[in-house]
């Protein structure tokens, strides 16, 4: 077959498949989803040990995502959120992630959700420096109100 035969030039056909892997995981059930980075020789173990983790309480733990440091992870149970098996993952991930010098938030940014974990992922120093910066470029603070800092330096 020849490069022209194919419907999609090579890299957009890789794109595409990497962009479905989200919406087929969520076929499977309800997903619980983290953007975190870490060093390339842990991105699998965090797999392997939060399968080991959750035991049969979710029905699956993958990860996918970018070659680097960057990782994309779900897990999928049941048709709905579980507040028990969230409560086994978080905050298992973040503190997972900050052992082995990883980043909580990786290409998405904090957001809502994850704005009060930023303490994993960076020093107190670090958070109250970047709250300085946010309140000087954004001093009416109408710039991603409550999705870049914990509710702390508010």
């Amino acid at each position: 077959m020849m490069h022209s035969d194919f419907p999609f030039p090579p890299l957009q056909a890789l794109w595409s498949m990497r962009e479905r892997v989200t919406e087929a995981l969520t076929h499977d059930g309800f997903t619980y989803k983290y953007d975190i980075s870490l060093p390339v020789e842990r991105i699998y173990q965090l797999m392997t040990d939060m399968r080991q983790h959750l035991g049969n309480r979710a029905r699956s733990v993958v990860g996918y995502g970018h070659v680097g440091k960057t990782i994309q992870w779900m897990m999928s149970q049941g048709g709905f959120l579980d507040p028990v098996l969230l409560a086994s993952i978080e905050p298992f991930v973040y503190e997972w992630t900050a052992r082995f010098n990883g980043s909580i938030s990786a290409e998405h940014g904090l957001g809502l959700k994850k704005r009060n974990y930023i303490y994993y992922s960076k020093s107190g120093p670090a958070v109250a420096l970047m709250g300085n910066i946010k309140t000087l470029l954004d001093p009416k603070g109408i710039l991603n109100p409550y999705k870049t800092l914990p509710d702390d330096l508010k």
